[in-house]
């Protein structure tokens, strides 16, 4: 089944961000976060990607202590209007860039999600997606997210996920089957999680033959030490830019339709799936 949009008409200048924030202080972290997008649209990014639960910081002790002073909150329509995110909320807005930013989020009915927030280019911000793939303790502090997400940027359709999520082929590849052309991941891996960390979305690039931005805490105090390497691949897994293991970085690259359309030409996947995989297996003895 050919996914069912066309190929975008203009390139789009993405950025990944690796950083380090303070567990528990949402407003320092937002005005961290605020100096990130600026960095970014002054390289000429018009998306920019922040890692997962960056507002609060990955760090379950703090998140877990103090649910409310680490949480933003959303109104029914998804909507967050926490005032420590003005900050954040201005430097999208004059710096002209959406951006994804991890945040733990408490919904009216209780539940609370790891979210990925999306501060659009007028200063809006709103729960953009909700993790389904909750990793390990993740589970006794969060409740999973019930579906996917595609944000529309310009004539641009990005799936998103968080992390964990793009350790499941079928995550990215429900994302390729509505449209998508790429796919943003704020994540949080450990230091020591390397090996996995750069073959995960390079393969859900190449799975799915569509670009793959995936932005990475960096630093912290052991057990919650994160190890960076930021990265953003083309549709065939190739890395465009890729951060060190450590240290603060803002990486740009721009994403090209035409590779994107050549790509997909040459890599027929998406187009060549079977519907159920052959049907019922066979199982033979050797």
């Amino acid at each position: 089944m050919t996914p069912p949009h066309t190929v975008p008409t203009a390139p789009l200048t993405v950025a990944t961000v690796q950083a380090t924030p303070t567990p528990g202080d949402v407003a320092g972290n937002a005005v961290t976060a605020a100096d990130l997008v600026r960095r970014a649209g002054d390289q000429g990014a018009r998306v920019a990607v922040l890692p997962e639960l960056f507002l609060c910081a990955y760090h379950p002790p703090s998140l877990a202590a103090d649910p409310v002073g680490t949480d933003v909150a959303a109104d029914p329509a998804g909507a967050v209007a926490d005032p420590r995110l003005d900050p954040l909320r201005a430097a999208a807005r004059e710096a002209g860039v959406t951006a994804l930013v991890g945040a733990a989020a408490r919904h009216p009915d209780g539940r609370r999600t790891i979210a990925a927030l999306v501060i659009d280019r007028t200063g809006a911000v709103r729960i953009g997606y909700d993790k389904q793939q909750l990793w390990g303790d993740e589970r006794e502090l969060f409740s999973a997210g019930d579906r996917g997400a595609t944000l529309l940027v310009d004539d641009w359709r990005l799936g998103l996920g968080i992390c964990y999520d793009g350790c499941f082929p079928e995550h990215g590849r429900a994302a390729a089957l509505d449209g998508a052309h790429g796919y943003l991941c704020p994540s949080g891996y450990l230091a020591g999680s390397e090996h996995r960390r750069d073959l995960y979305y390079a393969a859900r690039a190449l799975d799915n033959t569509m670009f793959v931005v995936f932005a990475n805490a960096v630093g912290g105090v052991d057990p919650w030490r994160f190890n960076g390497g930021a990265a953003i691949y083309d549709p065939q897994g190739q890395v465009l830019a890729r951060g060190a293991d450590d240290g603060t970085e803002v990486l740009v690259a721009t994403l090209d339709p035409a590779v994107l359309a050549a790509t997909r030409a040459a890599h027929s996947m998406l187009a060549d799936r079977l519907p159920n995989q052959g049907g019922t297996r066979v199982s033979m003895s050797g």
